[in-house]
């Protein structure tokens, strides 16, 4: 901080509030001058970022205050040459005489504990660490930057306890997240908060934009998310120039993927070794059809099938990944500015996959006085998305006597005769249910995909400090997506070996153009007042306030396709649109889904003595779109958390053991914004059917279910308990919680018999389990350090209740049933084949579907 930024607040201080100041000069007694001495200063750590919330007090005395999110503070002491003690969790403690200073900066170096992140953001605001009572891990955002991701959270794999990540094969595809088990037979995934708002995936989001991640878990943090709250939080912070720098980053990197544990595939001669026996049984069968139409399978007799393919390894390759980001932060005590232009791109594993995005990020903040500073922050994006093929998933049941490779022919087709490459697929024997050639539809349709896809993110924001430790905040927030998606169905050909000479038909039998239209639109607003005052041992932050949230999407839909007579539709990517001329336009459809919340919102955190620790959350919410006549238009949903630092007691001091040692536990309740698919839970759509009235058809509308005049959204009564403790100078920390989870009035169907289905609140989920992680670190030198770090979760999560268990169709294998966790998997016990007739015979009989069985066929168990 230079001497120029400093005297500046002063003398504006000066000429705006001296004629107030003399007049108080009059009225206090001149003593009091002489005894009492406010002191101003700010506090940052090494890398000169402010550190909020550290514990600034006058020895001796029960003075104090706490810095604020810039790293400010203002403390009044009782002698110009008092002593200040600074604490800060994850920080070396320290003295500083003042010396009759009224001024002072400090810089505060990490101590062994300095992984523990001293500023977490708990929602709607940041806290001390020391202040939580419940679980919120925080990964620097270097941790993802340079990780082979497009997607920041696909990252954080194997990194937090209770966080379980699959990642998705098709790249810039989000991966599917659960905190803490799947709560729900509906929404599951948890709410993104960007900077505040609220988003439904961060696919936009530049991994080196990123300033930290938090994972929110536990009910006292998750509760002032209200109706959002219960799958869990993902609250991403990005990056803002720090007061003093001026920093121009450039980074690139270059990486490496392909196929690990690839299944393992029948060869050609297994396949037709194994198809032949098949087809003897069947001949063998007391029905011989059954067997006909694989007799080119007897005694391994293909002549025309020799292929020995690999579809797995046929469609998929070697692919890279790269990514380019430059950024460019400036700050002074008034002005922060941040900058960041960036590139990533990310090939498929599957052949001519490739994911494509530029990011664009600025941010500013001007602080105007002492008391008031705005600014703005703007994300944008521009995707190529991916030919999002599913010929990996076909590959699995290709057959493998196919041969890969294109043939050339001599072959007539709709622009002359010519000599041409055709992919072998007409004539595929019919043994199964036998897809198409996959490779084929690979090579001939991946460039005929036209997907692009802009977002913008911006916010603006205003912060006015109405007395000292009582600011105010007001953000409106956007959220505005277009993805502009048209696709080209061409004309190609198969070859058929099977003809007797070079003959071709065609895969697609017309040509065609989709186009479609997706628009997302959300806005957000937040009006926030916070609190914060140290009063002797007590230590309050209090937060109140008022938000509204819009969503809505849009959707256009229409194609071109060829009739009958016409000419195909050229295969120029000028001419892919509705309007082209070529082609019959169909008819356009569209889709829209709208809704709107609006909460109250309200969080105490209290410390005593900083061992003693109390938070409160509360947020009541109303939302359209559960808004019914007769249901309930505003739920509460509330947490409360307590925590109790053993190790700052009397009875501590003495040990050798801890550390540090933290008791903590919460309880409340959640809300979880599951609409089962319907846009509009509490408000059905429109079903038609037509009844007869003697001679007459008269059309009749119906809603398409009932609602419940009682429906609610789903509730999660959460409770944790768990216990933090460091060792060996802090450089060992591991966590224990324990964590228990019910879904209450869970959203499901009654389905009566001859009734239409109604919409109601029924069942209950619950997910139960242990978390453990540790880390230990270790300062080799002051360049090098070590660090190891493990964690382990448990899961146990069952349907408790299900008053109207969902269709259990036999030919869906995972369902929710009572007693058993959700989405169990339900089906026939293989136990062996059947060896013959007798076999079967004495065997229980077989009710399923389908044909009688027959020798080598598989036995199942008899369960019942």
């Amino acid at each position: 901080m230079t001497t120029k930024a400093l005297v500046f607040p002063r003398k504006l201080f000066s000429r705006i509030f001296f004629p107030f100041i003399l007049l108080v000069g009059f009225l206090i007694p001149a003593q009091l001058f002489a005894q009492g001495k406010t002191v101003t200063g700010k506090i940052s750590g090494s890398d000169g970022a402010p550190i909020a919330g550290v514990t600034v007090q006058e020895k001796g005395s029960g003075s104090g205050t706490a810095t604020d999110a810039s790293g400010n503070f203002s403390l009044s002491v009782s002698k110009p040459d008092a002593i200040l003690t600074i604490s800060s969790l994850g920080y070396d403690p320290q003295m500083i005489p003042l010396g009759g200073r009224s001024e002072i900066s400090i810089t505060l170096q990490g101590s062994a504990a300095k992984e523990l992140e001293q500023v977490v953001v708990i929602g709607y605001g940041t806290a001390s660490r020391r202040d939580l009572t419940g679980s919120i891990v925080k990964i620097a955002g270097k941790e993802v930057a340079d990780k082979p991701n497009t997607n920041p959270v696909s990252s954080l794999q194997g990194k937090v306890a209770g966080l379980s990540i699959v990642n998705n094969g098709i790249p810039g595809q989000a991966p599917d997240i659960r905190i803490r088990g799947t709560i729900s037979i509906g929404s599951t995934h948890p709410l993104y908060v960007v900077d505040g708002i609220f988003n439904d995936n961060i696919d936009f989001l530049n991994p080196n934009d990123i300033e930290s991640i938090e994972v929110l878990k536990d009910p006292s943090s998750l509760a002032i998310f209200g109706v959002k709250g219960a799958s869990g939080v993902i609250a991403i912070t990005t990056k803002q120039a720090k007061s003093g720098q001026l920093i121009v980053n450039f980074n690139t990197s270059i990486g490496f993927k392909k196929l690990a544990d690839k299944i393992q595939l029948a060869s050609g001669a297994q396949f037709r070794s194994i198809i032949a026996q098949e087809a003897q049984n069947g001949l063998n069968d007391p029905d011989p059809s059954i067997g006909q139409k694989n007799t080119d399978f007897v005694n391994n007799e293909l002549p025309l099938w020799t292929g020995n393919t690999d579809w797995v390894d046929a469609l998929t390759r070697q692919a890279s990944f790269n990514t380019s980001n430059i950024s460019v932060a400036s700050a002074t005590d008034k002005n922060k500015f941040y900058l960041s232009v960036g590139y990533t791109g990310d090939e498929g594993i599957v052949k001519h996959t490739k994911y494509e995005r530029i990011n664009f990020n600025v941010n500013d903040e001007v602080k105007v006085s002492k008391n008031m500073k705005f600014g703005f922050n703007l994300i944008a994006s521009r995707e190529n998305l991916p030919y999002g093929s599913d010929q990996l998933d076909d590959a699995r049941r290709a057959l493998p006597i196919i041969n890969s490779a294109p043939k050339s022919v001599f072959a007539k087709n709709p622009y002359g005769n010519d000599s041409t490459n055709y992919y072998m697929y007409e004539g595929v024997p019919v043994i199964q249910n036998t897809e198409h050639n996959p490779l084929m539809v690979v090579e001939n349709e991946w460039n005929k995909r036209k997907d692009i896809k802009y977002r913008i993110v911006p916010s603006l924001y205003g912060e006015y400090n109405i007395l000292r430790g009582l600011t105010f905040k007001a953000t409106i927030y956007a959220d505005v997506s277009n993805e502009d998606k048209r696709e080209y169905t061409p004309l190609y050909y198969s070859y058929n070996p099977t003809s007797g000479g070079d003959q071709v038909s065609l895969y697609h039998k017309t040509s065609r153009v989709d186009q479609n239209s997706y628009n997302v639109r959300s806005f957000q607003g937040d009006y926030i007042f916070n609190y914060k005052k140290i009063f002797g041992d007590h230590s309050l932050t209090a937060t109140a306030g008022f938000t509204h949230y819009y969503w809505g999407f849009f959707q256009t839909t229409a194609a071109t396709i060829q009739q009958s007579g016409d000419i195909p539709i050229p295969n120029d990517s000028r001419l892919w649109y509705i309007s082209s001329g070529f082609g019959t336009p169909s008819n356009p459809t569209s889709a829209q889904h709208e809704y709107a919340t609006v909460s109250g919102l309200g969080r105490v955190l209290y410390n005593y003595k900083s061992k003693y620790f109390l938070n409160g959350s509360f947020r009541r919410d109303g939302a359209s779109g559960i808004n019914s006549v007769y249901s309930k238009k505003f739920q509460n949903f509330w947490a409360v958390g307590a925590a109790w630092e053993v190790t700052k007691e009397n009875f501590m001091s003495g040990q050798k053991i801890f550390n540090f040692l933290k008791i903590k536990g919460s309880i409340g309740v959640l809300g979880n914004f599951n609409t089962l698919g319907n846009d509009y839970p509490a408000y059905p759509g429109l079903g038609y059917s037509n009844a007869q009235f003697g001679g007459n058809t008269v059309t009749v509308a119906n809603p398409n279910y009932l609602v419940d005049p009682n429906l609610q959204w789903e509730q999660v009564h959460g409770k944790e308990i768990g216990i933090e403790f460091g060792l060996f100078s802090n450089s060992f920390r591991a966590e224990i919680n324990y964590y228990d989870k019910i879904t209450k009035n869970l959203l499901a169907f009654l389905r009566p018999s001859g009734v239409s289905p109604t919409l109601t609140n029924s069942g209950e989920i619950s997910n139960k389990g242990f978390e453990f992680s540790a880390n230990w670190n270790k300062n080799i030198s002051q360049d090098f350090s070590v660090t190891i770090a493990g964690n382990l979760t448990t899961y146990k999560n069952q349907v408790v209740k299900l008053n109207y268990p969902t269709n259990l169709d036999p030919q869906v294998p995972n369902q929710a049933k009572e007693g058993y966790p959700i989405g169990s998997f339900f089906g026939y016990v293989v136990e062996g084949l059947y060896q013959s007739y007798n076999d079967i015979l004495k065997s229980p009989v077989y009710k399923g579907s389908g044909t009688s069985p027959a020798p080598g066929d598989f036995k199942y168990k008899d369960l019942n």
